[in-house]
């Protein structure tokens, strides 16, 4: 009958424990529960503190306040024993036990005569130690121990699972934090497109709540398409140009999902910058033709007054002052030409006309029109024919090398300096490269000079020419072949940059 009762009672016990998810809740029934299967006056539970290897009172039902201040390390008094072998022990009379410290039972006001102490263990891990405290009717037994262990096995489970459901709900409440503070749109979805998860800013940008991702972008072209989207890690944008302009820009990542891979879409809304650089582009291209006109009535009147003055005895003053005139406007000219055509290829038509090109012609061609730049800075030329045939687009790649040699001779030595310009169609790429042995750039700089209008200061290279599109454009080129534009310098030794383009992105 007793065993039956028993029974009966573990039953109950893990109908009550699989009932808990809140851990503190838990470890209270826990306690409550544990006194009742063996019959005991109190019990304890002591859960191990993986950071230290210590075991401590989390709860102490009937033991007083003071318990749950006291740690026990592996070894340590009975607890500690028996958490250190995971071997439960019956200590009928703790009086005779050397292991036992009254210091529990003189802050708690509790007396203790006998313990049952059990491990907690859930696969192996061990979880804590729970001890049922002086039974009632006579001393614990065998009986108890086999009682008290399934009892362990119960409380493991349900204290796995609550600390389970506690770590979930907490990284929730992070996600979901993370995800409401975002000025950023995101949306979770699944492999399938299925729309799992959207903050409020997406929900914003987007319209409201959407079952699945081609709703949620329906109206807008997006590029790449939505099932290239659900299929890879990329950058994306979103364009809708009616009734209103509306630009989104952002990156898709790969999100692993127990039904598979989803995808994470983190964006913004880019429309005002989108404006901006529209804005930007008309302006300049308008300044850029609008100063056409007027540098070329600047520089042909400079020349047929230049042609007259060296013709009869024109005093030097005059002379020098119509020379400045024409240089300066030359030099102007050749800068609102760069400037047009970066425009040009800022442009969201531009594209590469993707010809065969002789790159032995398209380097000599480039060199022929810098002639008076490279002999003015004494500057000696090393480029070793190829004999090859590139596939790209000729006139930015002309443009391209023009561009990196005046790089090479405004920020190489002062005179006589060595240029090395290379070509190059290894593997599965072709690649264009110029080295100086200039002052080299500071590390901060190297990845800026890339961008349109940056400029290396004045008191670094000594000088400031130009406009600081050169490496811009040289980007913009290699982005419209497919490629990419590199950049390797050390200070004091030199720089070297390169533009590199697939074969097969010319085909």
């Amino acid at each position: 009958m007793k065993e039956a009762r028993r029974l009966e009672l573990l039953l109950e016990v893990g109908r009550v424990l699989a009932s808990k998810l809140e851990l503190p809740e838990l470890l209270a029934t826990v306690l409550k529960l544990a006194s009742g299967v063996v019959d005991a006056e109190a019990a304890s539970l002591l859960l191990l503190d993986p950071a230290t290897d210590e075991l401590y009172f989390d709860v102490a039902l009937g033991l007083g306040p003071e318990a749950s201040k006291m740690r026990l390390k592996l070894g340590q008094g009975i607890a500690g024993t028996v958490a250190q072998s995971r071997t439960p022990e019956i200590i009928n009379n703790v009086a005779d036990e050397p292991r036992w410290s009254p210091q529990t039972d003189a802050k708690s006001g509790f007396t203790t005569r006998s313990i049952l102490a059990v491990p907690i263990v859930f696969k192996g891990k061990l979880i804590g130690v729970v001890e049922a405290l002086n039974k009632r009717s006579g001393p614990f037994d065998r009986d108890d121990i086999l009682a008290f262990e399934a009892f362990a096995s119960q409380a493991s489970v349900a204290i796995d699972n609550a600390r389970l459901f506690t770590s979930l709900r907490d990284e929730k409440f992070k996600l979901a934090t993370i995800f409401s503070q975002m000025h950023d749109g995101a949306v979770l979805t699944n492999p399938q497109g299925q729309i799992v998860l959207a903050n409020e800013a997406a929900k914003l940008l987007l319209g409201g709540d959407h079952p699945n991702l081609d709703h949620a972008l329906a109206g807008l072209t997006v590029i790449p398409a939505v099932n290239v989207l659900l299929k890879t890690s990329c950058d994306f944008t979103a364009m809708r140009t009616a009734p209103t302009l509306l630009v989104i820009t952002g990156h898709v990542t790969k999100a692993p999902l127990f039904e598979g891979d989803g995808r994470l879409f983190v964006f913004r809304d880019d429309t005002e910058n989108q404006r901006q650089e529209q804005m930007k582009r008309t302006f300049l291209s308008l300044i850029s033709h609008k100063l056409k006109t007027p540098l070329a009535s600047v520089i042909g009147f400079s020349d047929v007054l230049l042609a007259e003055f060296e013709s009869k005895s024109t005093n030097e003053s005059t002379l020098l002052a119509a020379r400045t005139i024409n240089k300066q406007g030359v030099k102007v000219a050749e800068l609102v030409d760069k400037l047009i055509r970066y425009t040009t290829l800022e442009s969201p038509d531009a594209a590469a006309n993707v010809v065969d090109i002789d790159i032995d012609a398209v380097v000599s061609d480039a060199v022929k029109a810098l002639r008076d730049r490279i002999a003015e800075k004494q500057a000696q030329l090393d480029y070793q024919m190829v004999g090859l045939t590139f596939r790209a687009d000729r006139d930015m790649i002309l443009e391209v090398v023009k561009n990196l040699v005046e790089n090479a001779l405004k920020f190489g030595p002062a005179e006589h300096g060595a240029i090395v310009i290379r070509a190059d169609a290894a593997d599965a790429s072709f690649s264009v490269s110029v080295t100086d042995h200039g002052p080299g750039l500071p590390p901060e700089s190297q990845q800026a000079v890339f961008s349109r209008f940056y400029q290396i200061e004045k008191d670094f290279t000594g000088q400031q020419e130009g406009l600081g599109l050169g490496l811009a454009y040289v980007r913009k080129v290699a982005e419209l072949h497919g490629g990419k534009s590199e950049l390797s310098s050390t200070l004091g030794k030199g720089t070297t940059v390169s533009i590199r383009w697939p074969r097969a992105s010319s085909k």
